[in-house]
């Protein structure tokens, strides 16, 4: 592997990366800094979250920009906040040796007028999320106009999240620049048809396969019947005495009530959602960063471009609709070379998901035992013995306290103290699981066995979902590009309209999401959906209709009415 000297960076960078303790630059970085070091070439780099994909494009710019201009000369667009903050601080660590260098964050929900400020002060680079940087260009409040670098970070799950028209804009009021990067994790067919339309010959690198799931991560599954799901969860994160992860969720009522639950339980968590104001989400990942919670749950949509480093595990309260959902949820973890363990708990009738991530994203899982209650209690103590062996006694003042402790203690053998020591710790665990069910799911015997390893099985005492999946029928689950395996769905449906389609930014799985979390169902609800541009029919169970059309008709969304109806009877 090369150096990051042997790439041609010069001495102001090479001195910020050594100080930073850095030496051999990631597979990305290595083939990405020498082609973007020219400044002239159209560039496409596909590569998994977490793989030093920053500073692949920020040393080059630092490198390449005049610090004598004092006006914007790089643009660097990204899909959300947390992301553009993060860009915004591993460039300022990097540029400390490059004097005048200045980079500005451009994001919604906090005062434009600050950012105004910063802008017109003098800025060479500007990182900014496209909702915020369009307001910018419409009240002539930046001049793109000499803009020489244009950078697309994460675009895959901006055009995910409904922001190609303004992808398209922004290059479009960039008319100087002298290349276009382009970053992603994968490689739709829209981004594919705007690097055509705006990129001219781009070097194209890709950096392990695209679509596939990072390798430092250990897939793993636990089958367990629907109702155990939060037992299931509260298992699993008792059994894992220092993890620090993400539990996501389909809906924000999901993650708000287990929240609630574990909180109320005596776990360091609290929940990422939609409801939150911007102030309240800043709060929340500002105690998770700093380890004050030690588990977050969220939702996909609230968790979009989080990153944080050193999560231990991701755990899939339910496995989502779509694969590339997969993919980013267990991105969190695993980052920047070191490991992780992503888990999901799912029901039997979801193993041909399984079966499916594995095939697409080339990720193998390995299906798991739910701890016993026995098995919790064991690893918890032995954690316990270790942070006992280990804590840190070297401040002399504990020397004063000694002879109080030996007088107190004077009639008691140390058996008799360091069994109080662990009533004082472990009386709560041991009173919650001594009478602990098993809740691996074991009833199906030999044709459980063989839905195991082919992630199909006999209709024998199934329901009609897992039946299907019997007879080799597709199951409802969508590809890389949101598309249906499985057309739609059978049983007693009510078709709805609902005046939402793909110009409001939706695309089937964000669609779903939206519709779910807005009324509360549960997938299973759902059969066939057809979106158009301007508004989307959907199958919902009969018994389920009304609820839905209850819960979203005459709601907002980005300011106009939501009409939704039987439509049937329109």
């Amino acid at each position: 592997m090369n150096t990051f000297e042997a790439l041609g960076l010069d001495e102001r960078l090479m001195s910020a990366v050594t100080e930073l303790g850095f030496t051999n630059p990631t597979p990305i970085q290595e083939k990405a800094i020498p082609v973007l070091l020219s400044g002239t070439k159209d560039f496409i780099g596909l590569a998994q979250t977490g793989t030093g994909k920053t500073a692949a494009f920020g040393l080059p710019l630092l490198q390449l920009l005049d610090t004598s201009k004092k006006y914007p000369q790089a643009l660097v667009v990204c899909p959300t906040r947390e992301l553009c903050l993060q860009i915004v601080t591993e460039l300022e660590r990097f540029k400390k040796n490059v004097k005048g260098m200045n980079v500005v964050a451009v994001y919604g929900g906090t005062s434009i007028g600050m950012q105004i400020r910063d802008i017109k002060r003098g800025v060479q680079i500007v990182v900014a999320t496209p909702g915020r940087l369009i307001d910018l260009i419409e009240r002539k409040a930046i001049d793109l106009g000499e803009i020489e670098y244009v950078v697309l970070d994460e675009a895959d799950e901006m055009l995910n999240m409904g922001f190609q028209d303004d992808i398209e804009f922004i290059l479009q009021n960039t008319p100087k620049k002298e290349s276009t990067w382009l970053f992603s994790a994968t490689m739709p067919p829209e981004i594919r048809k705007v690097s055509r339309k705006y990129m001219k010959e781009p070097v194209e690198v890709t950096v392990g396969k695209v679509n596939t799931g990072n390798k430092n991560i250990d897939h793993q599954y636990y089958v367990v019947s629907s109702h155990h799901r939060y037992e299931a969860l509260k298992r699993l994160i008792d059994f894992n005495p220092g993890i620090y992860g993400i539990i996501f969720t389909r809906t924000k009522v999901d993650a708000q009530q287990i929240a609630e639950k574990l909180t109320r339980e005596g776990y360091d968590i609290d929940a990422l959602h939609g409801d939150l104001t911007q102030q309240q989400r800043d709060t929340v990942m500002g105690q998770f960063r700093d380890k004050t919670l030690q588990l977050l749950i969220a939702t996909d949509v609230a968790a979009r471009g989080i990153d944080v480093k050193e999560v231990t595990h991701v755990i899939n309260y339910e496995l989502p609709d779509d694969i590339e959902v997969y993919t980013h949820r267990s991105g969190r973890t695993g980052r920047a070379g070191k490991t992780g363990i992503c888990m999901s708990i799912v029901h039997s009738r979801e193993i041909g998901k399984i079966r499916q991530i594995e095939r697409i994203a080339q990720s193998s899982f390995h299906k798991l035992e739910i701890p016993t209650g026995k098995d919790v209690c064991r690893k918890q103590f032995f954690s316990f013995m270790d942070k006992l062996i280990s804590t840190d006694v070297s401040n002399e003042a504990y020397e004063t306290y000694v002879p109080m402790l030996q007088e107190k203690f004077a009639d008691m053998t140390k058996e008799d103290i360091l069994k109080r020591i662990a009533a004082m710790e472990f009386d709560r665990f041991l009173k919650y699981y001594e009478n602990a069910e098993d809740l691996n799911i074991r009833e199906r015997g030999r044709e459980f066995d063989k839905f195991k390893r082919d992630g199909r099985g006999g209709d024998r005492g199934m329901d009609r979902g897992s039946a299907r999946g019997a007879r080799g029928e597709r199951q409802p689950y969508r590809d890389t590009q949101g598309r249906d395996f499985n057309s739609g769905g059978s049983g007693n449906y009510t078709k709805l309209f609902v005046n939402l389609g793909t110009k409001d930014g939706f695309y089937k799985a964000s669609f779903l999401q939206f519709i779910l979390d807005m009324s509360d169902l549960r997938k299973d609800v759902l059969g066939k959906i057809d979106m158009r541009e301007m508004n989307s029919w959907v199958e919902v169970d009969s018994k389920a209709a009304k609820q839905m059309i209850k819960s979203i008709d005459g709601k907002k969304f980005k300011g106009r009415n939501i009409r939704m109806n039987d439509a049937n009877s329109r």
